[in-house]
């Protein structure tokens, strides 16, 4: 009898987790900022102790390629992803490599801001608009800097080289007031239209190219410690990445995978958003300082799916005007 008991004690104990060991484990790949991972995962792990999280981040590219080549030797790693864009999620999805997951939290969220079966959703919003010099006029529409007379004033990123200029650019051809016309005025305007957002900004501040496409939070904090710049949503809307989270087809831990977008998705994870400085992509949520009212920043319409299919036409087509730099 005394043998019986002491095997199912010794049971009972192999189904506890040993104290100070999380009972799961998440492995998550991601392109954000170091400090806004770590961020990210200690709020994540404090919301949820049973859920230990082990993380890889580098930018998105460097990310695909590990990623292509653990899919390749048929040992994916990572159970979630949370990175730039969803046009490379759209890409994983098309090639069966993710699975649908319908997070309750997906009704407080625009409907072109996630998979509508569920393969992946958007976290923030980062915008893309006109940053200028306040030594020069204001400008309010993306066809301003389409106007003769701004010609040789214009700096933008090359969608060669940043992902958000690539999806700028697929956005604003598939616009029918738009279209590639706009990107030929550009190109007749000497728009340069090399590197990535970095030096767009550098170039606007210096008051080198008064006039610039960057993204929104590089513009509105340069602002706030003192660069002589402004941001401006244009009338007809902005184009955007989201830094989508998605669930990997062979994720072996599903169960903290849900438990991983949920967190994201809610009211938590996008005030953690907001504290890092971005739009969040929940509706009814706060923006951070400096930026307008949610309400008045309209999002045009954008189709990964397309994107994706045209990438390489458009990244060609493109060069074709502007140069291949």
């Amino acid at each position: 009898m005394r043998n019986v008991l002491l095997a199912a004690v010794a049971s009972a104990a192999m189904m506890l987790p040993v104290v100070g060991q999380a009972a799961e484990k998440l492995v998550l790949y991601t392109s954000q900022p170091t400090k806004d991972a770590q961020t990210t995962v200690d709020a994540f792990m404090a919301a949820n102790p049973d859920v230990e999280v082990e993380w890889v981040r580098d930018g998105t590219t460097k990310l695909m390629a590990k990623l292509r080549a653990e899919i390749a030797a048929g040992d994916p790693r990572p159970d979630v992803l949370l990175i730039a864009d969803m046009v490379t999620l759209e890409g994983l999805k098309q090639d069966g490599q993710l699975q649908a997951y319908k997070s309750s939290e997906a009704s407080a969220y625009e409907d072109g801001l996630y998979d509508g079966e569920g393969y992946y959703y958007s976290t923030k919003l980062i915008t893309s608009g006109i940053v200028y010099n306040t030594a020069v006029k204001a400008p309010t529409s993306w066809k301003d800097l389409a106007d003769p007379a701004v010609k040789n004033q214009i700096a933008m990123p090359s969608p060669l080289y940043s992902g958000a200029a690539l999806i700028h650019l697929s956005t604003l051809t598939e616009n029918k007031d738009l279209g590639w016309d706009y990107y030929q005025a550009l190109a007749a305007n000497d728009a340069r239209a090399k590197g990535g957002n970095g030096g767009t900004f550098k170039a606007v501040a210096s008051g080198e190219k008064p006039y610039g496409v960057v993204v929104d939070f590089l513009a509105i904090r340069g602002k706030a410690k003192g660069s002589p710049v402004d941001f401006v949503f244009p009338e007809e809307g902005v184009t955007y990445v989201t830094e989508p989270v998605a669930i990997m087809k062979n994720a072996k831990n599903v169960d903290a995978a849900h438990k991983f977008v949920d967190f994201l998705l809610s009211e938590d994870g996008q005030e953690l958003v907001l504290d890092m400085g971005y739009i969040p992509a929940r509706n009814g949520t706060d923006l951070p300082a400096g930026f307008p009212a949610r309400s008045d920043i309209k999002l045009m319409d954008f189709n990964p799916a397309i994107a994706l299919e045209q990438a390489e036409a458009n990244k060609e087509k493109f060069a074709d005007m502007f140069g291949a730099e």
